[in-house]
């Protein structure tokens, strides 16, 4: 796992003086930056040395840099020194190493940090490694933190780095065709839509206002009556004399009186047959 400031830096321990040629993950310059932030700050400051580009998309770059960055601080909160932070930052991704690239198995992981942490507190140079510079119980509790860190998610990391993961859609589009605008009788589309009693207190309802245009129409039609249906009743009366009127009424009255003789005939025939 390539990561910026791994080379070969020469270390002169503070207590001892004595130098120690070490692969550092972070040079101390940038430990001695990151030693002067705050938590978001040292996430941003690692963001940039690691040049995590894709942590919104990335989970892998997400988790990485969670790993490192409460690394970092638990380190920072024990007080460590720049030369004992620069070991423990070294360490973390040496484990982490072990872990990605060279698919090392927990036992051999902890094996690998017990050859790490071998001669701390011992005085015989020849037995003394690459972390002399920590005391007995400063080592205890780097082992206590990994221990609940890496170690017991273990499986995780390992997932992490060797299980393929299908890719998330995280965005999709859509073409959405919108309504025509609203045409009477056809109410307004709801997100135009207005509360009722405004509704009724200043809009007329379009079935009402085209009830009341017909039955206006309707009116006027039948107050204006047809000048053609005017001239043809005038000129029907014009038509019609006197004398024609006097002739159909006794033609009327005739007809009455032959219908009344034609009665009486048939009640004097009904009448003698009795009473023959």
């Amino acid at each position: 796992m390539a990561a910026p400031g791994q080379e070969e830096d020469r270390v002169q321990d503070a207590i001892g003086g004595k130098k120690i040629i070490n692969r550092t993950f972070l040079s101390l310059s940038q430990i001695a930056t990151l030693s002067e932030q705050n938590v978001e700050g040292v996430q941003k400051k690692l963001e940039e040395f690691l040049n995590f580009k894709r942590l919104k998309t990335s989970l892998k770059e997400a988790i990485l840099l969670d790993y490192y960055t409460a690394g970092f601080w638990w380190a920072k909160e024990m007080n460590f020194s720049l030369i004992q932070l620069s070991g423990f930052m070294d360490l973390l991704n040496l484990l982490l190493e072990n872990l990605s690239d060279n698919h090392m198995t927990l036992g051999d992981n902890l094996k690998e940090l017990g050859k790490a942490m071998a001669g701390i507190g011992e005085t015989d140079s020849e037995r003394s490694g690459d972390l002399n510079f920590f005391s007995i119980e400063q080592a205890k509790a780097v082992i206590d933190y990994l221990s609940i860190s890496l170690f017991k998610h273990y499986k995780l990391y390992e997932y992490l780095f060797h299980s393929p993961r299908e890719e998330l859609v995280i965005s999709n589009e859509y073409v959405i065709e919108l309504a025509q605008p609203a045409v009477p009788p056809f109410p307004a589309l709801l997100e135009e839509g207005i509360p009722s009693d405004i509704c009724s207190s200043f809009i007329i309802s379009p079935t009402a206002a085209e009830t009341e245009s017909k039955g206006s129409d309707q009116e006027g039609y039948l107050e204006e009556p047809c000048p053609e249906v005017e001239s043809f009743e005038a000129d029907a009366v014009a038509v019609v004399t006197a004398e024609d009127q006097n002739s159909t009424v006794g033609e009327i009255v005739n007809e009455i009186i032959g219908n009344l003789e034609v009665l009486l005939l048939e009640s004097c025939s009904l009448i003698l047959s009795v009473v023959n």
